[in-house]
């Protein structure tokens, strides 16, 4: 099959798992992965995977499918960012769609769903893993099942929305306490998006990483 994948953020880092499996399945297909949808073609499926960008009916038409997988239990949770709503909600169950683009965002038939489960201590790497190993088989099961999928409507009565999430939304209190604000500072992507705090007129850039026990023994 000829594949495209759209991945607006390079530096994203489901970059990498894409580009490790395109590494496993290029003796079986033609599989492409652009930043860009002018970089777009045709082929066989078009999928679309954390893409910020607008896909228009005709690129779509250069497909026999295009197809989203998102972070949430659609129709709710359309939008921006849903994996962090989830988890800032007190969520501990990720659930990924799959399912067809069409011109309203996020609103297209479902092909499937799967679920995520958390414990509650991941933070973004750990999170991030677990979530893209699993948008991963998502992407092997459409290709699988492709000409076979039955598919169904989303009930828009029952769509919410999750905003764009903005820099601002990572500020730290420093007068709350760690555990008031632990979920935010998890699922903090330190490289991209890095949790911050501002005091005694200066700004200052925070993340959590695991320590392991012989670390935490450590008293020098």
């Amino acid at each position: 099959m000829k594949i495209t994948i759209i991945c607006s953020d390079k530096n994203h880092p489901i970059i990498k798992f894409l580009a490790q499996w395109k590494d496993d399945n290029l003796k079986n297909h033609d599989i492409q992965i652009v930043t860009s949808k002018n970089e777009i073609k045709s082929g066989d499926i078009l999928f679309l995977i954390s893409c910020t960008e607008i896909i228009e009916s005709d690129i779509r038409n250069r497909f026999s499918k295009t197809l989203v997988i998102h972070e949430s239990d659609l129709p709710k949770g359309r939008g921006w960012s849903p994996i962090s709503w989830l988890i800032l909600e007190g969520k501990e169950e990720i659930p990924i769609t799959l399912l067809e683009a069409i011109d309203k965002v996020d609103a297209g038939p479902i092909w499937k769903k799967s679920f995520v489960k958390l414990e509650g201590h991941e933070l973004f790497d750990e999170i991030s893993k677990k979530v893209y190993t699993e948008k991963i088989k998502l992407i092997d099961f459409a290709i699988g099942n492709f000409g076979r999928i039955t598919h169904y409507q989303q009930d828009d009565s029952e769509a919410t929305y999750y905003p764009r999430r903005v820099p601002n939304d990572h500020e730290i209190d420093v007068k709350e306490s760690i555990s008031e604000q632990f979920e935010k500072l998890r699922i903090s992507d330190k490289n991209r998006y890095p949790c911050f705090f501002y005091f005694r007129d200066h700004k200052y850039k925070i993340f959590l990483e695991k320590m392991d026990d012989e670390d935490s023994s450590r008293t020098d």
